[in-house]
């Protein structure tokens, strides 16, 4: 067979374009394809809510491809087992109650099975503003390439609606820096903003981001890392079964709040 460069370009060109131009109205928006954000997705996509993922840079999995301080190496408790069988990824028992899991492997098969679930998942394309409209409810993003934001380009961004959005940008919790330093709203904090993250303290950290997982603005579900940095809770390292349970949550308070009448 000889290969034409025009048709291969012409592949990529038309069923990204397909793939983009379908999720310009969605049901849910997730920033940041880490763990939670994908959990989130599958969850999501699993139960027939047409759900895409936006994430800034060039691989997926946030903080979860390095495990722990690059030894590529991550632990969960059991709940977090009980995720990663789902998606069977393989586990092993360190120690009673803490579990070894290959970051590499956990972080690819996660992606897959969200996308194999129906979730579209798009890299390299940043978050730079939310729409919101009268009743000051958040109805979708704004985006533009990575690369554009990175070379300190002037180029117009493009926008997609969405019923619900979830903040799983990590410790940054930019959608919700967005939301404070732009539109000069408050979250549904003690303060009205974010937080910041405290120090490690796993235990702690791993409790709290379940609780932290929560509507923190009209149609701003906030979830992973990026929940404990909003309401002030510890971060965790390199245990990720938290982040998973987090994902999982946010899938299921978006689809309560979906339901409601005047969302849907």
């Amino acid at each position: 067979m000889q290969l034409d460069d025009i048709t291969i370009s012409k592949a990529i060109t038309e069923s990204f374009m397909k793939d983009f131009l379908e999720v310009m109205e969605v049901e849910v928006a997730i920033g940041g394809a880490g763990p939670a954000g994908m959990t989130a997705a599958y969850y999501l996509a699993k139960a027939g809510v047409k759900t895409v993922v936006f994430e800034k840079q060039l691989r997926i999995g946030g903080g979860m491809p390095g495990g722990g301080m690059m030894f590529n190496r991550i632990v969960v408790q059991e709940e977090g087992k009980r995720l990663l069988d789902e998606f069977k990824v393989r586990t092993k028992e360190y120690d009673k109650g803490y579990y070894i899991a290959d970051s590499l492997e956990a972080t690819s098969t996660i992606c897959s099975e969200a996308i194999k679930a129906g979730a579209k998942i798009f890299n390299l394309i940043s978050i730079e503003d939310v729409m919101i409209r009268e009743d000051d409810r958040i109805t979708g993003l704004v985006l533009n390439w990575s690369a554009v934001s990175l070379a300190g380009l002037h180029v117009d961004p493009l926008a997609i609606r969405a019923k619900m959005v979830i903040d799983a940008t990590g410790h940054a919790s930019e959608i919700c820096h967005i939301v404070v330093n732009k539109l000069g709203s408050k979250l549904r904090t003690k303060a009205g903003g974010v937080s910041g993250e405290k120090s490690m303290w796993a235990e702690i950290g791993e409790r709290e981001i379940i609780e932290n997982t929560k509507e923190v603005y009209p149609g701003l579900i906030v979830a992973g890392m990026a929940a404990n940095a909003v309401f002030g809770a510890p971060r965790m390292g390199p245990i990720f079964g938290g982040m998973l349970l987090s994902g999982k949550r946010a899938a299921e308070v978006a689809t309560g709040i979906l339901q409601q009448p005047e969302v849907s």
